[in-house]
């Protein structure tokens, strides 16, 4: 049987300069031999070249086309597939999809690393959606209501000064002036400056609830939520909380929250640390949640936390 290849084809063959006044060719049968494949085989590897010679005119041709099909198992070399085609960037792979509302298991440790057992996080609180125009609205909403809005300028009936007009309107060559207290001397008053008032902005709160619950999902998805059995240090010494800080791993900013109030050597012991900060579960919010790589929650701050997320909102 013949074959018919076309000036397409043989230029992948790189004879096609040597061939261009011919339209068309007859191979003979017959391409390369079984001992010729045996020998492009090695391996794992395919055929890495495929041979084909015709002839024309009395003149035998031979023509190679070669192929990259290298098949990689596990248990192939490095050297297996080439090297600059690889990427050394690590692909990481979630163990589960967030946001779907599944209870979680964490295990429960404490400052000296030991087993405490497992505790089950609910799901509509720490599994929710992640969606970061909630998390922006709501870090808005805190940053402008924690503003004093105390500034104050003054006015010019506010300014200290006379009201006498401090010359005559006409005759003196200078522009005319009507009081001494305004803007444009010095001393004056400012105009349109601003007043005492709130910058708080309106958030409904199921939004600003909703931005706790994605604050703490997008936590616990990271790996960056921390179950302890309690905040309990057995001394008031720095040295020990610093430890402890060191013996985690990627924390640089860490955040504690407690159920109740703050224990007493726990406080002593935080607070010339700049990057420890402690929190009762009632002051727990977004944006101290974001400052932080690392949140450490005892058992009682979660009960506390998932309570007061079923509480029914008051109208």
């Amino acid at each position: 049987m013949a074959l018919s290849i076309s000036r397409r084809i043989l230029r992948s063959f790189g004879s096609l300069s040597a061939l261009a006044r011919w339209d068309s060719l007859t191979i003979p049968s017959h391409s390369f031999q079984a001992s010729d494949l045996n020998a492009c085989i090695s391996g794992d590897n395919l055929p890495h070249a495929e041979c084909f010679s015709f002839s024309k005119g009395g003149l035998s041709f031979l023509a190679c086309r070669k192929f990259a099909t290298t098949i990689l198992t596990p248990d192939s070399a490095e050297s297996a597939f080439p090297s600059d085609l690889l990427s050394a960037k690590t692909v990481l792979t979630p163990d589960r999809t967030i946001g779907l509302y599944q209870d979680l298991v964490i295990p429960v440790t404490n400052f000296h690393n030991e087993d405490k057992g497992l505790m089950v996080l609910a799901g509509d609180v720490f599994d929710v959606p992640i969606r970061k125009d909630i998390i922006h609205r709501v870090v808005r909403w805190q940053l402008a209501k924690r503003q004093q809005g105390t500034h104050s300028t003054k006015t010019i009936s506010e300014v200290s000064g006379t009201g006498r007009k401090p010359w005559r309107q006409k005759g003196t060559g200078r522009a005319r002036h009507g009081t001494l207290r305004g803007p444009q001397f010095r001393g004056g008053a400012t105009m349109h400056g601003p007043k005492p008032r709130s910058h708080a902005i309106k958030l409904n709160k199921k939004v600003r609830r909703l931005g706790l619950k994605i604050a703490l999902s997008a936590s616990a998805a990271e790996g960056k939520l921390l179950v302890f059995e309690d905040l309990e240090v057995p001394t008031h010494k720095t040295k020990n909380i610093v430890n402890y800080v060191n013996q985690m791993e990627k924390t640089k900013k860490l955040l504690l929250v407690d159920g109740g109030p703050i224990n007493e050597k726990l406080k002593l012991a935080t607070q010339n640390l700049h990057y420890v900060n402690v929190l009762p579960s009632i002051g727990l919010n977004v944006y101290g949640i974001l400052l932080h790589d690392t949140l450490v929650m005892s058992r009682d701050a979660v009960n506390r936390i998932v309570e007061r997320m079923h509480t029914p909102i008051n109208r």
